[in-house]
């Protein structure tokens, strides 16, 4: 390596929708950061069709929630019935804004948002994005990593490289970091039509039809959107089931190619699995090259979200001096128990849709009185990581100000202090911390009740650090605040 190298503080290795809004995070923060893709252009065809409020109010941090949503459509939920039609499990999405200051759930068009996140990237002026460059090489120097970069390419310097690099992972690979298998790998036919005209019978709810001779998912997705998830059987062949005749022949009891045209069809092994080390050294995994689940719940995307949201305000603060490099330690230790809980439901709900109906499925849900069952969207913890506590690593609530906006929009990028009237006074900031009283966004209290406090520290990704419910703890909370990132 000569002296010649360009050096980054942060490299990213892909340019999907984890990468990008990882790119968007530190560039908020003013972190000199390289984006590397080996793709020139986005992928034009459906892959992801679901994220939830959480992701959403991801994007309104970097400042992409309306654009968004603009491309986007509210899904009102999903219905899993047997092969008569019967109802087995009802998972209905609520219609009206939550406590995150978004819906609690979206369908969207994947190649919709990443042109929303690359049109933006530009405006980010310590991101460098560079298309067209397979990375080949990445090497942990101990104080610095390298990255060759085209084979015979230019050689790069980072501080810290992370692997957005999806489910086949060169940084995976680099890292040596095995993979923890929760035993489910399934074949999947995916097809996704455009409708010719409106077919309201289709309806708008997502439906898992649990048929232990063949279960299928259909996806009501935005505008002319319609996606079918297809279990394919041992021994049937990829190439023969991806023809337009055959798989015209498996949608013929809901569609008819009079009615529809084909846009993508595609066989899909569906993996249950988790990487054993998310950091290793200077090398990060993020997204699918940390983790893999079913399609079931809708949260492959989402929780690649939520890995970059977790980890690029630590790395900010890295990068910059305020703290030392044991915070990113917490970040596998935080993301990987939240991840699991969402694969092993996911893989619970795949059981239900393989089999028509299995006890251990339906004891996930919610009996009704009419014998069917109805599922809540789960919400896991943190696991250990920053912050002690009963409520520490939950995701606080995002309140409107006194003016109407939204939480998120008045404090920025940066970790808040909110707390009820009755114990502001009590209160002495650290420099840099954001105070949120009752009066700046009166359902602050209702916030603060819900969990049985009176003050809560939120740092930048919106989880809770700690809580407090009088001086001594909140004394106690406060010396324990980290600095917010530039």
């Amino acid at each position: 390596m000569t002296e010649e190298c360009e050096t980054f503080d942060v490299a990213i290795i892909g340019y999907g929708p984890v990468g990008a809004t990882l790119g968007h995070l530190l560039g908020l923060c003013g972190v000199k950061t390289l984006i590397l893709d080996r793709e020139t252009e986005p992928y034009p065809l459906p892959r992801a069709v679901h994220f939830d409020d959480e992701v959403m109010r991801v994007f309104q941090a970097i400042g992409l929630a309306e654009e968004v949503a603009a491309k986007s459509r509210v899904n009102i939920g999903m219905r899993f019935v047997d092969p008569t039609g019967k109802l087995l499990l009802d998972w209905p999405r609520p219609q009206q804004v939550g406590r995150q200051g978004w819906h609690a759930s979206y369908r969207f068009h994947q190649p919709d948002l990443e042109a929303i996140l690359r049109r933006a990237m530009p405006s980010r002026d310590s991101v460098t994005v560079r298309l067209g460059c397979e990375v080949t090489e990445v090497i942990d120097h101990g104080n610095h990593c390298t990255i060759q970069v085209n084979d015979n390419g230019p050689v790069i310097r980072a501080g810290y490289v992370i692997g957005c690099d999806g489910a086949r992972s060169m940084v995976r690979q680099s890292m040596a970091s095995d993979m923890l298998d929760y035993g489910f790998h399934e074949r999947w036919l995916v097809v996704d039509l455009l409708l010719n005209h409106p077919k309201p019978e289709l309806g708008d709810w997502s439906i898992q039809h649990c048929d232990p001779d063949r279960p299928t998912t259909y996806v009501r997705g935005p505008e002319n959107r319609r996606r079918w998830e297809i279990s394919l059987k041992q021994g049937e062949n990829t190439e023969q089931m991806t023809t337009p005749a055959e798989i015209w022949r498996l949608l013929a009891k809901w569609i008819t190619p009079d009615e529809a045209t084909l846009e993508r069809a595609a066989v899909y092994t569906f993996h249950a699995l988790i990487a054993k080390d998310w950091r290793r050294g200077r090398l990060f995994l993020a997204g699918d090259a940390a983790h893999q689940t079913p399609p079931f719940m809708g949260q492959g995307m989402c929780a690649g979200i939520r890995d970059v949201a977790n980890l690029a305000w630590k790395l900010a603060l890295v990068v910059q001096g305020k703290a030392g490099e044991g915070l990113l330690d917490s970040y596998q230790s935080e993301r990987m128990l939240n991840a699991e809980a969402y694969i092993t439901t996911a893989v619970r709900l795949g059981g239900l849709i393989n089999t028509a109906g299995t006890r251990a499925a339906l004891e996930a849900a919610f009996p009704t009185p009419d014998g069917s069952a109805r599922m809540e969207s789960i919400a896991p913890p943190l696991g250990a990581g920053i912050g002690t506590g009963n409520h520490a690593g939950r995701l606080f609530g995002q309140p409107r100000m006194s003016n109407g906006d939204l939480l998120d929009n008045a404090c920025g990028y940066r970790s808040v202090l909110v707390v009820t009237d009755d114990l502001v006074d009590e209160v002495s900031l650290p420099q840099g911390l954001r105070l949120i009283t009752q009066k700046d966004a009166p359902d602050v209290a209702q916030e603060l009740t819900l969990l049985g406090v009176k003050a809560a520290l939120i740092r930048p990704d919106a989880y809770i650090q700690g809580t407090a419910t009088d001086k001594e703890s909140l004394d106690a909370l406060l010396a324990t605040a980290l600095p917010s990132p530039t």
